[in-house]
């Protein structure tokens, strides 16, 4: 069968037009040391900071490729950070470059799930599905002055003397400062619950936490109990327990980060708990540290303040223009001893918006969540209240009574008689204290907190005594919401305490006070 010349040349032009060319290029290196979560690799002239590099012929337990990340360029070899073990990486080891500078899932297939620090689910409920899932950059730049607009917009805790005293808002940095086991990541935690109540709304808020150097049954621990709360479905955890090595540990926040700026830079609205960043800074430490990086105070390397600076500046109100979603930040720093001048936490500090401090003294005492109120303070103030909270009466009223208390207490304890308008304003102080402990995972929503302050701020606890002030307030919430369901309607509706409302509540706490204690 005799094959025609057109004919050649009719496939070989077909062959040319689909010809695609697939070559790419890598740079290949040979790892000449290894070992505490780090590697050093001759060659890759041409890495990039940040890199995604990966290891010839070693594999986690899911037969996915080791990766690691370009940390150091030096001039005779790149340091690198492995994400992952490091167990069967050795001297020899054949490393590639991908071209692609470290990236995780975002989005909100991620919600309900827990990941480790490069977007990798661990909870064993399969993969992340990909309808919905996009990638993201773990190191962008934080939005600048002209993208943002102020912080103004509550984000309700759903604890009293968070939302009346040192309030927060959408879009802010509010840290969570105190010695190990004062309750700051119950504070967190409870914050998440409260955000299920936003859920019934047009503006819910996503939240997501991120666990640095826990023990694993702490992380456990804590999923569980978001489980219980129905908080999970709304939340994505990221974990690097302690057993992880020191570079996952570093990268979580991050990664945690670049997940709540999907929601941020989408028009929503989210809440990223950093739990903690003491041991980030550790972690940190110790990777710089490996890789010979010049230590500097305590040995923390001397751009550890930009370290946590270029994290916690990506949360942020942005402007209308651009959505005006928000990414709110509460990080937890543990300190040594009430030492709030210590390093870690002055840096950090002075990055946030304010601080709740939570003081062990005061959690010994009962007084649970424990947040010294003299030390504890909101940069955005009032401007994050609901009316109804800022009002005259209620939370400007109760700040300046516990601030009269706190004063008098100090005092009090080296007269030996004090007059009636001291022993007054003792009491009144020690009602208000009483009133503003809560239990944990007991989150209030802001209305029924407005109506309580109001009742402790106006003296109408003054002549109750100290063992039944719980008793009083479950019992005055529950016979306000069944015989005035009007008020909490009305203040809900309105968000403000006008007069008529005003009036309404006076009224129902008369009518309780007369009856109280009521029958079970």
């Amino acid at each position: 069968m005799a094959i025609r010349p057109e004919e050649i040349t009719s496939v070989l032009k077909t062959e040319l037009e689909n010809y695609r060319n697939d070559l790419h290029q890598v740079e290949v290196g040979t790892v000449i040391a290894v070992g505490d979560g780090i590697a050093r690799a001759y060659g890759l002239e041409g890495a990039m900071a940040g890199e995604i590099v990966e290891f010839e012929g070693a594999v986690d337990a899911y037969q996915r490729p080791i990766r690691g990340m370009v940390f150091n360029l030096e001039e005779d070899n790149v340091g690198l950070i492995l994400l992952g073990s490091d167990l069967k990486i050795h001297e020899g080891t054949i490393v590639r470059t991908t071209g692609k500078i470290v990236q995780v899932p975002v989005g909100r297939p991620l919600l309900g799930r827990v990941v480790n620090a490069i977007g990798d689910p661990i909870d064993g409920e399969g993969p992340i599905p990909e309808t919905g899932r996009e990638f993201k950059l773990v190191e962008v730049k934080a939005p600048g002055v002209v993208a943002r607009q102020p912080v103004r917009e509550p984000l309700q805790t759903g604890l009293k003397c968070v939302d009346a005293t040192v309030p927060i808002g959408r879009g802010q940095r509010e840290l969570i400062i105190g010695d190990r086991q004062t309750g700051k990541t119950a504070v967190a935690i409870d914050t998440i619950i409260n955000q299920k109540s936003t859920h019934h709304t047009d503006k819910p808020v996503y939240c997501i936490y991120v666990a640095i150097g826990q023990k694993q049954s702490t992380v456990k621990s804590v999923v569980e109990m978001l489980k219980k709360h129905g908080a999970m479905e709304y939340t994505t955890v990221v974990s690097a327990p302690a057993m992880e090595p020191a570079p996952l540990q570093y990268l979580a926040p991050y990664t945690g980060t670049a997940i709540g700026e999907y929601f941020r830079d989408n028009g929503m609205h989210a809440l990223i708990v950093y739990d903690d960043l003491s041991k980030h800074a550790v972690a940190y430490r110790q990777v710089s540290l490996l890789l010979r990086r010049p230590p500097g105070r305590e040995a923390y390397p001397g751009d550890i303040f930009n370290l946590h600076s270029r994290l916690l500046e990506r949360s942020a109100k942005m402007s209308d223009a651009l959505g005006a979603g928000s990414l709110t930040a509460l990080p937890i720093i543990e300190t040594q001893a009430n030492d709030l001048a210590a390093y870690i936490p002055t840096n950090v500090i002075s990055i946030t918006d304010g601080q709740i401090f939570l003081e062990t003294d005061l959690f010994y005492a009962g007084i649970r969540p424990a947040i010294n109120l003299g030390l504890s303070v909101s940069r955005v103030g009032s401007a994050a209240q609901i009316k109804a909270m800022k009002h005259g009466r209620v939370a400007r009223v109760l700040k300046l009574d516990m601030a009269s208390f706190r004063e008098l207490a100090a005092f009090s304890q080296f007269a030996s008689e004090l007059d009636k308008a001291t022993q007054a304003q003792l009491a009144r102080g020690q009602r208000l204290t009483e009133m503003l402990k809560q239990d944990q995972y007991e989150p209030m929503a802001v209305i029924d907190q407005v109506m309580v302050l109001y009742v402790g701020a106006n003296g109408y606890l003054d002549d109750v005594e100290l063992s039944d002030i719980k008793q009083f307030e479950q019992q005055f919430l529950r016979f306000v919401h069944e015989r005035y369901p009007e008020v909490p309607d009305n203040l809900g509706d309105t968000l403000d305490l006008t007069a008529q409302n005003e009036e309404r509540l006076r009224a129902a706490i008369a009518d309780f006070k007369s009856k109280f204690p009521l029958a079970d």
